[in-house]
């Protein structure tokens, strides 16, 4: 409870209705995913974005679609290729994830899990569409919760403990300070390892100092995290750092991810500079399978 009191996740929601309309916008998403609240943030920082694209080469639309793109990516492998047949998306926010994968896969079991509030708005906007069914889920999750109803324990309860999982955060891990992400990550890894395969996705972004828009990245941050009432801490200084990281929370194996190498695949242009986001691909060895 000590953490709890430092701590809050509250602040993640203006980025998620931000996000929202950012895969509206790019026909990734629905109407009903697009809020008012979304296209006035978006609004407020076009010329913010406008000067980072033209001034420092650094575009922030083409960012979120490098990590959404390649999540998705990594999602579909899974699916079709190691038989994972449940889906957990953690800080779903607005995501249109669920929707896309549930209407391809109508056997895919996908559980869409944020803050209560949150929860509750994305359970009435997927119901208003009639999109929820007994394999698309809503629930309320608190990464920070060591008891109560939203733990992740109560999460991952009522999933067949039998079958692969595979598990995503978007946008949430530098909300957080590394030793609060480390930390749900050690849990969730003992959550997975209950699994006879999983895999969890996420992205990040590192504290690349060599980076050539070093600075600008930093000033960039520091705007994201007023606007979003928190903090933007970058994590790790390199692909080594993130292995070892996941390494020390539980996981067996950890795959760092640069979308600039996926861009074709992705449909997606190259960046004129080095890309300052990862995906990561860690993978956790159930108990079964480890005896």
């Amino acid at each position: 409870m000590a953490e709890r009191a430092r701590v809050s996740s509250a602040h993640i929601s203006p980025s998620a209705h931000y996000t929202g309309y950012v895969w509206y916008r790019h026909q990734l998403a629905d109407p009903a995913f697009a809020t008012d609240l979304g296209r006035w943030i978006h609004g407020v920082l076009r010329p913010v974005t406008w000067g980072a694209r033209v001034g420092f080469g650094i575009d922030l639309e083409n960012l979120l679609l490098q990590r959404h793109l390649l999540i998705d990516a990594r999602l579909t492998q899974a699916i079709e290729q190691a038989g994972v047949c449940q889906v957990v998306e953690i800080a779903c926010g607005l995501s249109p994830r669920g929707r896309r994968f549930t209407a391809r896969y109508p056997s895919l079991r996908y559980i869409e899990a944020d803050l209560p509030v949150m929860a509750a708005r994305k359970r009435l906007l997927l119901q208003s569409q009639g999109w929820l069914s007994q394999n698309h889920q809503v629930k309320a999750v608190d990464i920070l919760a060591g008891d109560g109803r939203d733990t992740l324990a109560n999460l991952f309860a009522g999933l067949d403990h039998s079958l692969p999982i595979l598990v995503i955060t978007e946008g949430l891990v530098n909300y957080f300070e590394l030793p609060v992400i480390e930390a749900f990550w050690a849990r969730l890894a003992t959550q997975l390892q209950a699994f006879p395969q999983a895999t969890y996705l996420t992205d990040l972004y590192p504290n690349l100092q060599e980076h050539p828009r070093y600075r600008q990245l930093r000033w960039g941050v520091e705007l994201v995290g007023r606007l979003t009432r928190g903090s933007y801490p970058l994590h790790y200084r390199n692909a080594e750092e993130i292995v070892a990281g996941f390494t020390r929370c539980g996981f067996s194996a950890t795959a760092v991810l640069d979308p600039d190498q996926h861009a074709q695949a992705l449909g997606l242009p190259t960046p004129r500079l080095p890309g300052l986001v990862r995906v990561i691909e860690a993978r956790c060895q159930g108990l079964t399978a480890a005896q």
